[in-house]
C-alpha cells in the first residue's frame, strides 16, 4: 500500500521575481504539493484526528513562507516549502510544484516541479537541523 495526502491548485499570495515594462506580469501563483506518509495514517480502524496527519498547520506555514517577502525565483520558495515539510516526521516524500500563469499574451502556465523522494528526503531532513 501507499498513502498520500495531496493539495492541489492552491493560489498563494507571494511576490516571485523582477518584471520589466513590457513582461507579462502572473496573475497568480499555484501550488500543487503530494505529500507521502503512512499507510497507518490513512488506512484507519477508527475515525479521529489523532488518527490521521494534520496538514492544516503545514498549509498555515505554507501561506507564512509565501508572504514572508520578496523571492526572485520560484524555486527558492518551493526549497523553503520543502523544507518546511521536512519538520513534519509524518512525511516521507514530497512533490511539488509552483507555476505562475499567465506566461504570453494572457494565456499558458509556466512553472517548476522538484521531486524529493523517500530516500533523499533524510538528507532534507537532516540538512533542516
Amino acid at each position: 500500500m501507499h498513502s498520500t495526502v495531496e493539495l492541489h491548485d492552491l493560489v498563494i499570495a507571494c511576490d516571485i521575481g523582477t518584471y520589466g515594462p513590457e513582461d507579462v506580469m502572473p496573475d497568480a501563483h499555484v501550488l500543487d504539493l503530494t505529500l507521502t506518509i503512512s499507510v497507518d495514517l490513512v488506512f484507519i480502524e477508527a475515525d479521529g484526528m489523532e488518527r490521521v496527519f494534520d496538514y492544516d498547520p503545514l498549509v498555515v506555514e505554507i501561506d507564512r513562507l509565501a508572504r514572508d517577502g520578496h523571492y526572485h525565483t520560484q524555486e527558492r520558495l518551493m526549497t523553503r516549502i520543502v523544507e518546511a515539510c521536512a519538520g513534519y516526521t509524518e512525511i516521507r516524500a514530497v512533490e511539488i510544484a509552483l507555476r505562475k500563469n499567465p506566461v504570453l499574451d494572457g494565456s499558458g502556465s509556466l512553472g517548476v516541479r522538484l521531486v524529493v523522494p523517500e530516500d533523499q528526503f533524510e538528507t532534507v531532513r537532516a540538512r533542516r537541523a
